[in-house]
């Protein structure tokens, strides 16, 4: 879907500024557990106890309790979190550049459903580039997570410019319809080669 004028940029943060990658979670807790990486990635979901977890109705202790019972292994808490926080990689390829471009002439902001444990990682690991964004709104603070409504909604009133006006970039496209439902302008990203498109279009 081509982009329009816009007044402010929208951005996700794991797979879009931040490369993430849950292989290397499962990786580090199958050497703990000695078995194969297999067995986490068959039983990880991203279910109501991980949604749970992401807008701060339970806490971390708690969805480990729930992640160690479907995984049926021997692993402490310690354990988990040095996986948990294994699966960030680095910035997005080219991203930087493309960020700092765009600030030049529009407000940056980013909208990540995430936890207090990966925040804490991100926020302070990848620091310098994150400081090209006016606001960070994270799910497990506003208590509300993409792709439901009422979180486009939250974030939108809280930058103060028209929705119609903000593009949104995600790399799920279940978070970019549900954008575009609320009235934003969406990108769904693949590669940083299609932020670059949209800032193009937009003459950034």
């Amino acid at each position: 879907m081509p982009v329009r004028a816009a007044d402010a940029l929208l951005f996700d943060l794991g797979r879009v500024v931040i490369d993430i990658d849950f292989a290397r979670a499962f990786a580090c807790w199958a050497g703990h557990a000695r078995c194969e990486p297999r067995r986490f990635e068959e039983q990880f979901r991203r279910d109501v106890s991980y949604r749970q977890h992401e807008v701060g109705e339970i806490d971390t202790r708690e969805y480990f309790g729930v992640l160690k019972a479907a995984f049926d292994v021997d692993m402490s808490y310690d354990q988990f979190i040095e996986g948990w926080n294994a699966i960030f990689i680095g910035e997005m390829p080219g991203m930087a550049e493309l960020l700092k471009r765009a600030a030049r002439q529009l407000p940056l902001y980013a909208f990540t459903n995430t936890n207090p444990d990966h925040e804490a990682v991100w926020s302070t690991r990848y620091a310098d580039i994150l400081a090209n964004f006016k606001e960070i709104f994270v799910s497990s603070t506003i208590r509300l997570r993409k792709p439901d409504a009422p979180a486009y909604d939250h974030v939108v009133k809280a930058i103060g410019v028209p929705a119609e006006r903000i593009v949104f970039f995600d790399d799920v496209i279940e978070n970019v319809e549900g954008a575009r439902t609320r009235g934003l302008q969406a990108v769904h990203v693949r590669s940083s080669a299609d932020v670059a498109h949209a800032l193009n279009a937009l003459g950034l």
